[in-house]
This record gives structure tokens, sequence and C-alpha cells, in this order.
């Protein structure tokens, strides 16, 4: 392991579940302060703003703020502005997000969109919904994903997400979405940028083999597969590629970089 500066963090499934913290976590993110490591909490949320996340990790003792903390809709956002600007979106979501949405034009329901984008799953996942985005799309306009994670960890078990029912979208409408969250390479490089560090330089903490570990692996950054959250035997044995480093949990990273010092 070359030596790390700064560390990328995934949050549901590494350091919370449901942001109940996970033993130790919290201690184990002070030691990489302590440390002198630069973090970035690099997330899929698409629920909750910055500033929400960042007020409830607070909370819990977690050493965090809003700059620290870097968002599937954030980066979405951005994306829009330069390769959309001044679309009218049909945001299908579940969660309020627009806060983290500056610049994007949200359409009401008699608007034709520009272009569809979707954000996480929910309630919001109607039949109606995916309908309408079914349509809108059969007319050739682009359609935008802030991720395509298929379930994730909650406290009564896993969920389904997003990407459940992107695959079937994309295979009715003939189309394929352009994907702004974890594991685009863009997200990764978004994130480096922030922290001022090359890819040698960072490593990358997930649960989720495929969006966390081995995409961030392919952008050059060391890989961490912790056993938490939505991690599954099954999925680590089937996986196109192999995580630099396992660990049971977050909480045994400071060891880790301890014994390759750094």
């Amino acid at each position: 392991m070359e030596r790390i500066g700064a560390v990328l963090i995934d949050i549901d499934g590494v350091l919370t579940v449901s942001f109940k913290p996970l033993p130790g976590t919290v201690e184990a993110m002070e030691r990489l302060r302590a440390a002198g490591l630069r973090l970035a909490l690099v997330t899929n949320n698409t629920s909750r703003t910055r500033a929400t996340i960042a007020a409830k990790l607070a909370s819990a003792g977690y050493p965090v703020t809003a700059g620290d903390i870097l968002t599937a809709p954030a980066v979405t956002a951005a994306y829009l502005r330069e390769h959309h600007p001044g679309a009218h979106c049909l945001f299908l979501n579940s969660g309020d997000v627009q806060d983290d949405l500056e610049g994007v034009t949200l359409v009401a329901d008699d608007t034709a969109p520009d272009v569809v984008v979707f954000g996480g799953a929910g309630d919001e996942f109607t039949y109606a919904g995916l309908n309408r985005a079914f349509r809108e799309l059969q007319r050739g306009i682009p359609l935008i994903a802030m991720h395509r994670n298929l379930y994730w960890r909650t406290s009564g078990g896993l969920d389904l997400d997003t990407g459940a029912f992107l695959l079937g979208l994309e295979r009715a409408a003939r189309v394929e979405a352009t994907v702004t969250g974890k594991p685009a390479h863009a997200f990764f490089a978004t994130a480096l940028a922030h922290l001022e560090v090359t890819a040698s330089e960072a490593l990358m903490v997930g649960d989720d083999i495929e969006s966390d570990v081995l995409a961030a692996q392919r952008c050059g950054i060391t890989g961490v597969l912790v056993k938490t959250g939505k991690y599954l035997p099954e999925t680590h044995a089937s996986a196109p590629g192999t995580p630099d480093h396992v660990l049971d949990s977050f909480a045994d990273l400071p060891a880790l970089l301890e014994r390759a010092g750094r």
C-alpha cells in the first residue's frame, strides 16, 4: 500500500445502519482525524441533504461537517448544470434533497421534461411514476440515474433500491442511463479533487464490492471492503475482481493503516 493521505468513506452500512453508529466506528474516525488524514464521506444517499446528513452524524459523535460530505444529488446537480443547462427535469426520488440540487429545475406534473432523473427508490416509485418516465423516455430524452444500487441495508434488513427498477426501465425503453453517483469514474474524480490528492494517495472504504470498492480500484484508489451493511459472502465470492483489503469493520481501518505505515 502506498502512503495514504486521504480516506473516502461510504456511510450507509460502513459507519451506520439507519444512521445508528456501528460499533467502534466513531472512535475509528476520531483516530483518522488525529492522524491528520483528509476525509470525505462519499454516499449515494438520495433522501437527505449534505447538511442533514452531517447534522445526524455529528449528533452521533462523528467529527464531520457538511463540507466533508459528497452526495450523489450534489454531483448530479453539477452534471446537469454542465451538460443540460436550463433543462426541466422529471425527478423520481424518495426524500427531499432539493437544497442540494442548486440550479436544477424540477417539472410540475403537467410540464414536458427535457431529462428524466432517477434518485433513490421508495414509495414514490409507483407504477404511475415509472410509467410516466417510460413514456417520456420514448420521446428520446436522456435518462440520468444517481446510482444503480440494487439494494441497501436498513435496520429492518435489505431493501430494494433504484437499480432494481432502473434495469427494467432501461430494457423497456431501450435506453441506457448515465450514472452520476458511485460507481461512476467522475464521482471518484470529484472526490479526489475535493480532497486535493491523487488516486494513489487515497483509500476507499465501502460495503458494496462493485460500486464502492472495485469501482474505486479501477480509478487507481486503494479499495477496502468491510463485512458490514449490505456485505454478502456470495456477492463477494462472485465479484469480477478482488478487493485490495477486506476488513470485518471500519473500526479496524486505523490498525490497517498503522501496520502499513499509512
